[in-house]
This record gives structure tokens, C-alpha cells and sequence, in this order.
């Protein structure tokens, strides 16, 4: 069912959106270079997704880090994708990734980039290192690359092929390229320090043989660079003068630098050389963020596709209901700092709580009907029931969105546990005797029910008072319960998906070290035959509107009639904080 009830008031619960941005260290490192001319006052950054799955809120706040700096200081940001693993790539993530970007707030203002542009560049100048003698070619497989590698504090093991002739180095790489070997015959290293203490500067993988056809070169190439050989040179072709990466990366900022200074010794840098900076990425509560992992869950059919609403990616939340700016508000909040964490998934809720009170209509819908029959309603000459319009306000914290009309009749349907025939203490709903208010309709009290053979209460009989229209009684009596309804002769059926965590634990996989294991095999609920408003048949694919009492709920962009649980009304939030004190 829903979450519980809150207090009569629709904006109950709900939190400030006045809330200053955190620290972010990138952005006060720009304004120090701009102070100092560094990079000659240019701001150029880059957003460098793999096209092997969509974004997900992790994305988020790169994308805010990057996009917003390089805005902010009138610079660029490319986005580029980093499409050198033919195995797993695919044109569309290319395009859903486009789309995912400009529903976010960021549409491209120039042609996207990617890796594989620059190919041709990376193989030449690989095949500089290799003349240089600091790179060659390496015959052993990569099982043995990795053992002779050594580990923090063991001695790394050369290879016996770390002094091959130039010549000899330069025949194979072309021959690797041309497709003469099979895949882990032959790899290039790049030949730096077996004995380093950054196992990442321990003769490190530049190429690996590959025979998959790429998402846009097709079979041209035979060979694939890897990300760190791809990355920094990547970054220096585009001009890039803040390369920002996440935390996992700061130890591989040693070998951007080699690589990039072997370039400018070389004298092959078209600009100055570009720095990399590492921020913790986001992390949440009952949330995963790993593409591989996600990829799983769409491809066990845990979950229904990439858009599933469950799934912190980009389109799952969107069709989900999350307004793009509560994305971007939280990003900026949350601050860019130098040390990884986990935020509450329910501090992010909170934001996209604060914008939909403000811009959600408020419309109502029965999630679990209990039909109520108004035995005293007034009906025509020919015995029909007679039909009233009432007038509703679409949003209190929004005069301009003015009002709407209902049908009210002498049927109706509320939710079952607005009704109770033996009430607990401090039950302040529809029960034998009691009045209650119906929202913008009138007071009614209930006088009877009727229960099915289980003891199940199917029906209510309530009589109303006239002079009570529009919520308010003409001798100032007053009641506790204000609740929401549908007319029964007008009600549209719908289905509705109540969502809880797709992960029960905060940290999935704490506790077995498998993420899988904390899966909530009930997350979703769908509700059949719910009963709406008349105006919610008209609601816009994508809109998210306010049910009156129950939470946010977004209309889904594909199927009519079908809404997503977006948040609850509650500020559980607040709830978190107030017990941290």
C-alpha cells in the first residue's frame, strides 16, 4: 500500500531548497589557476563516459563537476567517449548516453567526441615510444604480465622481451596491427620501472589485440589502446586543461603524467600539458553504481531494462519522476571533496521532494477502493443520482495553477484504511459515528458497512450534511480527518507501482561481500484497477502530479494510465537528522 498517511496539510513534510552548496575543492583550484594564468586562463574540461551502459546518478555529479566548472569560467566541455573496448560497446548507449545529458541540462553544443577518433594519432605516436626505446613489445600472455608484476613490496619480474631491438619491436607492432596474431599473443608495454613502488608505472599495457568489430571503425583496427594510454593523450589532443576523475584513478595520475611527458619531450604536445584531479565519486544508500552490476540486473530480468524505475540510472529515474534540477540541486550540495562517502538515499529524496510540492499538481486517486454510498444524496426526477462539480485547488504553493472541478455523487470510492469498524486509540478516520471531511466535497458520518464472509468490509453508508459543501460547516463544528475520495461513476482505472529499495541493506553486500544477496524480491508492488480523478486521464506522459494524501507519482512516458511512485510525502530525511542529534 502507500506510505502512511501525513497530516491533512498536502506540503506536510517537506524541506527548504535553500540550502547553500558544499565545499568543492575543483572549483576553488580553477580559480587559483585563473588568478595565476594557468593554462593561459582556459577552461577546458571533459565528461568521458564508455558506451557500455547508461548513466546513472554517479554520472550525475561528473557530469554537474565537469559541465558546470567549464560553464562557470566561460571554457568547454567535450563530452568524449572512451569507446576502446569493442567487446562491450554499442551505438546506442552512444545515443542514450546524448540523451540522457541534455534531459539533465546539458545538450551538447558541438559534436560529441570519442577515442577511436584519435586512433591513428595514439598508433603513431606509440610507435615514437617504441623508437625511443620506451616501449616493446612483449610475447607473454597476460596471466604472466600480471604475476611477474610483483605486489606492494615484492620486486617486479622484467620481461624477457623488455630489451628487444627497436627494429624487431617496431615489426611486431605493425604486424599486431595488421592482424597477424590472435588475441593475447602479443601485447605493447610501455617500458618505464619494473621496480616502482605504483605497481601502475610497472611496465604498464599500452595495446591489446582484439579481433571485434568497433562501433564505429568497424575492422580497420586489430589492436585497442588502453584506457590510461588513450586517456591523457586523448586529453592533450583536445587542449583538456582539468581532466577530472574519480578517487580510483589517483594512483594511475602518475602514469598520465609519464605518458604525457614522454609527449613533451618529444615535442609532440599541440598545447600544455593537462592535469588530472581525482573527487570522490557519489555514492548512496541501497544503491549500486557499478555498470557491470547494473548490466546484470537488466540482464537476469531482475529488472525491466535500463529505464526500470528502480535502477539508479538516469532514464530509470526520469521515467521515475525525478525533476533533472533536484538531480543537479543535490550534486551541487552535496560538494566535490577529496574523500569518498556514503550519502543517505533519502537526503536526495528530500530534494526532489522540496521541487515537486512546489510544481506538482495535486490531484486524487484511490489506490485501495472501499466503496462509500451516501444513503441521504439527493437524485432526479428519475431517480439518478444527482452529480455535483466541486472546486479544487491544483497547487497551494502555486496560486497561478488556480483551480479545478470534480464530480461528486452519491457514490464514491476511498481508501480501505480510511475505514475502520473497530478503530484503534487516536484513529481519527471514517468509523462507525464519527464525521469526517471529505476533501472539498462535504462532512459526511458514517452510519453503517457491509463485510463480505471473511468479516472483510466491502461497503460503507454514510450520510452527508448539505450545508457543509466545499469542506467547511456553516455553525463552525470542527473534525479531525480530512481525507481524499473519487466518484465512483467517474473514477478512471489505472495501475500504479510502489517502489521500495531495491537493496534492503544500506551498503548491499556488506555483510556476504555479493551485492545480490541483499536484493529485495518485493521492491515493486503493482496496483490494478485504482481509481483516479477524471483529470488524471489527461495527465501528460512524464508529468509528475501530487496524490492527494499518498505521495508523488509520475505518469509512465510509454503506457497510459500506468503511474510510478516517484517519493512519499513523509521527509524521512528530516526523520535521519533528528535522530543524529
Amino acid at each position: 500500500m502507500a506510505d502512511p498517511k501525513t497530516s491533512n496539510d498536502p506540503a506536510a513534510g517537506t524541506t527548504s531548497d535553500e540550502r547553500p552548496a558544499a565545499a568543492n575543492f575543483v572549483h576553488d583550484l580553477a580559480v587559483e589557476h585563473a588568478v595565476q594564468g594557468t593554462f593561459g586562463g582556459r577552461v577546458v574540461t571533459r565528461f568521458p563516459p564508455e558506451p557500455n551502459g547508461f548513466l546513472h546518478i554517479g554520472h550525475a555529479k561528473a557530469i554537474t563537476t565537469d559541465f558546470e566548472l567549464a560553464r562557470e569560467f566561460e571554457g568547454v566541455c567535450n563530452l568524449r567517449f572512451d569507446d576502446t573496448n569493442p567487446e562491450t560497446e554499442d551505438t546506442s548507449f552512444v545515443d542514450g548516453i546524448i540523451e540522457d545529458l541534455a534531459w539533465l541540462g546539458y545538450p551538447l553544443e558541438r559534436e560529441p567526441l570519442f577515442a577511436s577518433d584519435y586512433f591513428g594519432q595514439l598508433v603513431r605516436w606509440a610507435e615514437l615510444l617504441v623508437e625511443h626505446g620506451l616501449a616493446y613489445v612483449d610475447d607473454q600472455d597476460g596471466e604472466t604480465i600480471s604475476e611477474q608484476r610483483g605486489g606492494y613490496g615484492n620486486p617486479g619480474v622484467e620481461s624477457p622481451h623488455r630489451d628487444r631491438p627497436v627494429a624487431e619491436n617496431l615489426d611486431l607492432f605493425a604486424r599486431m596491427q595488421a592482424g597477424e596474431f590472435g588475441e593475447g599473443e602479443r601485447v605493447l608495454r610501455a617500458k618505464i620501472d619494473m621496480q616502482h613502488d605504483n605497481m601502475q608505472l610497472r611496465d604498464p599495457i599500452m595495446y591489446r589485440i582484439r579481433d571485434k568489430a568497433h562501433h564505429r571503425t568497424g575492422t580497420t583496427w586489430k589492436m585497442y589502446p588502453t584506457y590510461d594510454w588513450a586517456h591523457g593523450q586523448s586529453d592533450a589532443i583536445e587542449g583538456i586543461t582539468h581532466s577530472l576523475c574519480s578517487l580510483e584513478f589517483d594512483a594511475h595520475r602518475a602514469l598520465y603524467d609519464w605518458y604525457l611527458e614522454q609527449l613533451r619531450l618529444l615535442d609532440l604536445l599541440p598545447f600544455e600539458a593537462p592535469q588530472q584531479f581525482e573527487f570522490a565519486r557519489l555514492e548512496l544508500t541501497h544503491t549500486i553504481t557499478s555498470k557491470r552490476k547494473l548490466a546484470k540486473l537488466v540482464e537476469d530480468g531482475v529488472v525491466d531494462g535500463w529505464d526500470d524505475p528502480r535502477l539508479p540510472t538516469l532514464r530509470g529515474l526520469r521515467r521515475r519522476g525525478y525533476p533533472a534540477e533536484s538531480i543537479r540541486d543535490f550534486c551541487a550540495f552535496i560538494g566535490v571533496g577529496k574523500t569518498n562517502s556514503r550519502h543517505e538515499i533519502e537526503l536526495l529524496e528530500s530534494f526532489i521532494r522540496t521541487r515537486l510540492n512546489k510544481t506538482a499538481l495535486r490531484r486524487m486517486a484511490v489506490l485501495d477502493p472501499l466503496k462509500v454510498v451516501i444513503t441521504n444524496w439527493p437524485t432526479d426526477a428519475d431517480g439518478a443520482p444527482i452529480v455535483e462539480e466541486v472546486e479544487l485547488i491544483n497547487n497551494p504553493e502555486n496560486a497561478d495553477d488556480g483551480v479545478r472541478t470534480a464530480p461528486f455523487s452519491g457514490t464514491l470510492y476511498i481508501e480501505q484504511d480510511d475505514f475502520m469498524a473497530d478503530p484503534p486509540p487516536k484513529y481519527y478516520r471514517l468509523t462507525p459515528g464519527r464525521e469526517v471531511r471529505l476533501r472539498g466535497g462535504y462532512f459526511v458520518t458514517a452510519t453503517g458497512f457491509e463485510s463480505d464472509a471473511d468479516g472483510n468490509v466491502t461497503e460503507v453508508h454514510v450520510t452527508y450534511d448539505p450545508d457543509t459543501k466545499g469542506g467547511n460547516s456553516s455553525d463552525g463544528r470542527k473534525v479531525k480527518s480530512t481525507m481524499h475520495w473519487v466518484s465512483a461513476a467517474h473514477a478512471v482505472d489505472a495501475d500504479v507501482a510502489l517502489y521500495e529499495r531495491l537493496f534492503s541493506a544500506e551498503v548491499p553486500g556488506a555483510e556476504t561481500g555479493d551485492v545480490f544477496d541483499d536484493l529485495d524480491p518485493n521492491s515493486m508492488t503493482v496496483l490494478r484497477g485504482c481509481k483516479l480523478e477524471p483529470e488524471l486521464a489527461d495527465t501528460a506522459p512524464g508529468e509528475v502530479v501530487q496524490f492527494e494524501r499518498l505521495g508523488y507519482f509520475a505518469a509512465d512516458p510509454r503506457t497510459p494510465l500506468l503511474f510510478h511512485r516517484t517519493v512519499g510525502l513523509r521527509d524521512e530525511w528530516a526523520n535521519i537528522q533528528k535522530r543524529k542529534k
